[in-house]
């Protein structure tokens, strides 16, 4: 029982972080329709930040604060480079942030090399019904559900948070009324370049991150997000938990090595049901 507990409580820890990541996926294609498959970089990048502010001496909360305005910066610059432009199609927005993706890796080895790092969190066991669970866990989960409460907030009575859902429902109805759907769609990539430099941030000292540690990470992010149809960041949130939670119980009773395999299993699984939905919708209209 103690050995399930701790699996589960560490499995959810995984899963916040998963659902900041498939946040910022599902904010930026709701605005611009485009899938950023730059978005793993954003957490190594945030990561591996944090870690460097924190050997150059800024105390903890500063230089996780300094991280992630770093990735909101690095998102914004993603954001220009592939829809600054206006006319950019979305296959060509997508295929430029897969490139800056992997341009990334050379920046990252270049900066911190090609090893693993880590940092030290919130240091310390608690004991919950004779499981250890580490207090920076309970730290991730508390700041996840933190988040997410500001945001449904800021989407709700914000001005910024209002006008990026108009030109999510209907980008030309927003822009009649005002809303520039381009400025608004580099507001969604710095937004989800910092949420994602929190998840990195955030699980960096439970598992150390690499260079390359973005394809594990975009993966889990992507098969949540794809619960949601990308549009729904509530249903991208229960995908990851429950990614989080199922990858935990792979790694603690059988092998870690089938961790990867558990989200393309279950993003498959969800594009081709959905598939097999919009061929059968479509044949029962053409009817």
């Amino acid at each position: 029982m103690s050995a399930f507990l701790q699996y589960l409580i560490s499995g959810v820890a995984v899963g916040c972080g998963f659902a900041l990541l498939a946040s910022g996926l599902v904010t930026i294609h709701r605005v611009t329709r485009v899938v950023n498959f730059a978005q793993g970089m954003f957490a190594v990048v945030g990561g591996m930040t944090a870690g460097s502010l924190l050997g150059a001496g800024l105390p903890h909360g500063a230089a996780e604060a300094a991280a992630v305005l770093v990735v909101g910066a690095a998102g914004l610059a993603v954001g220009i480079a592939s829809t600054g432009r206006r006319g950019t199609s979305q296959q060509s927005a997508l295929i430029i942030t897969l490139g800056l993706g992997f341009l990334a890796y050379a920046v990252e080895i270049l900066i911190w090399g090609d090893g693993p790092r880590s940092f030290p969190g919130v240091g310390g066991a608690v004991t919950v019904l004779g499981a250890h669970v580490q207090r920076q866990s309970f730290l991730v989960i508390a700041a996840t559900a933190v988040v997410f409460a500001l945001l449904g907030l800021f989407f709700t009575r914000t001005y910024t948070g209002k006008a990026l859902s108009a030109c999510a429902s209907n980008p030309y109805t927003a822009r009649v009324m005002g809303i520039d759907p381009l400025r608004m769609g580099l507001i969604a990539f710095a937004l989800g370049g910092m949420l994602s430099g929190l998840a990195g941030v955030l699980i960096t000292p439970l598992q150390p991150i690499s260079y390359n540690s973005d394809v594990l990470l975009i993966t889990n992010a992507f098969a949540a997000a794809v619960l949601g149809d990308l549009n729904r960041p509530a249903v991208a949130l229960a995908g990851a938990l429950t990614l989080g939670v199922a990858e935990a119980m792979v790694a603690g009773y059988g092998e870690a090595s089938y961790q990867t395999v558990v989200a393309l299993v279950l993003m498959l699984t969800i594009m081709m049901v959905r598939a097999s939905r919009r061929t059968t919708l479509q044949e029962e209209a053409a009817r």
